[in-house]
């Protein structure tokens, strides 16, 4: 068994310890120790990283009591060894799950909802619960929850007994064999939890949380506490401040600023596409009086236009038309209109002479296909004068 050193102090970052076993794994090395300052990855937390003597240690799993260290390199076996831990990684762990007690424990005591999923990951923390939460009743748990850390409460551990624990409330995700340790904070939250933690809440700093969502029949809720949330007010407010500019507007402002800047755009799309539909008659007109069949070929070309400019070309009387515009070096789009004749088997060909793919009504067909624009059209105009006969 390791004598497991982060229950006895939390915020041991370095420790003297015995080399038990050491055994290569693949290409990289299990080591356990007789005692460790090491978390191993458990409780939604992942484990921690740092290095033993000059080994790196990658990952830290318990198995049956025993603690194994992935590292990088070899340890003797019998030898006495420094371990550190990356304290700047742990201690941002234990503000997010302390700060994941705080709101699960007012999330149950407002609601009743249990915590039925909890993952520390490496940019943020989640927690499921069972129930509903509304955006408001979220505003007012953050407020609460923020509360608990400014009151700078001590975070108790303890080991009862199966008889006080028979008396005790608390929560817990699953089943626990043998001894429970419990975590309390005062007045939020008791909990059953294998985790270590800050020692006392004023040491989560700001908890804030960033999105809920709908999740298997509850909500799923993302939180971030400490320098976590700390980087993240800077990154949000480096992009509000870029946007202020951007729209000459006051940073309090923004999000008028951005309404408005939405409202002007929905405005000059509809103003554009006014003045495109005029531009297609425009080209439409132009095709010569005797060409029965049209083709065309056109650049700058997206959405509805060409299809719209088919239909421009056959309101002039025309026995069908043929729009092709370019989206590669010789990749092109088209589409294949006619109010008097069936353009599916024309299409057919195209498709089967320039490696294309499409289909459609009897009246109009659109698709792919691959080719030169003078043999495209040279073929087309072929077709069109078979038709016209």
């Amino acid at each position: 068994m390791t004598e497991k050193l982060f229950y006895e102090d939390s915020h041991m970052t370095e420790f003297t310890a015995r080399v038990e076993i050491c055994r290569k794994k693949g290409e990289y090395f299990e080591v356990v120790l007789d005692r460790t300052a090491f978390f191993p990855e458990g409780g939604g937390q992942y484990a921690d990283t740092g290095c033993l003597g000059d080994v790196r240690v990658l990952d830290v799993q318990e198995k049956n009591g025993m603690i194994y260290h992935v590292t990088e390199g070899m340890l003797d076996e019998g030898c006495e060894v420094t371990g550190k831990i990356d304290w700047d990684m742990r201690f941002m762990k234990m503000q997010q799950h302390t700060g994941e007690h705080i709101v699960s424990g007012l999330v149950h005591s407002r609601f009743g909802y249990n915590n039925v999923g909890f993952h520390l990951g490496s940019e943020d923390c989640t927690m499921d619960f069972n129930g509903e939460i509304s955006k408001e009743e979220l505003w007012e748990i953050e407020k609460l929850a923020n509360e608990a850390a400014v009151k700078n409460l001590e975070v108790l551990v303890s080991y009862p007994s199966g008889a006080e624990l028979d008396s005790l409330e608390y929560r817990s995700k699953i089943e626990i064999e043998g001894q429970v340790r419990i975590v309390t904070i005062p007045g939020y939250d008791v909990c059953a939890c294998c985790a270590p933690h800050v020692k006392k809440t004023g040491e989560i700093g700001m908890i804030k949380l960033t999105n809920i969502q709908r999740y298997k029949g509850g909500v799923r809720i993302t939180m971030l506490c400490g320098f976590r949330a700390l980087a993240d007010y800077g990154k949000k407010e480096g992009h509000v401040k870029n946007i202020s500019v951007l729209l000459c507007a006051k940073e309090e402002e923004v999000s008028d600023a951005a309404k408005r800047l939405k409202e002007e755009n929905a405005q000059l799309k509809v103003k554009l596409a006014e003045m495109q539909k005029k531009l297609l008659e425009y080209k439409a007109k132009e095709v010569p009086e005797e060409e029965a069949f049209v083709c065309l070929f056109e650049e700058d070309l997206d959405g509805d236009s060409p299809r719209l400019l088919m239909n421009q070309v056959l309101v002039q009387d025309k026995t069908g038309c043929a729009v092709f515009w370019k989206t590669g070096e010789t990749d092109f789009r088209y589409v294949i209109g006619s109010k008097t004749i069936d353009v599916r088997p024309l299409a057919k060909e195209l498709n089967k002479r320039f490696e294309g793919r499409g289909g459609g009504k009897p009246e109009m067909v659109q698709g792919s296909l691959q080719g030169k624009e003078d043999e495209i059209s040279t073929w087309m105009r072929k077709k069109a004068r078979e038709v016209k006969e």
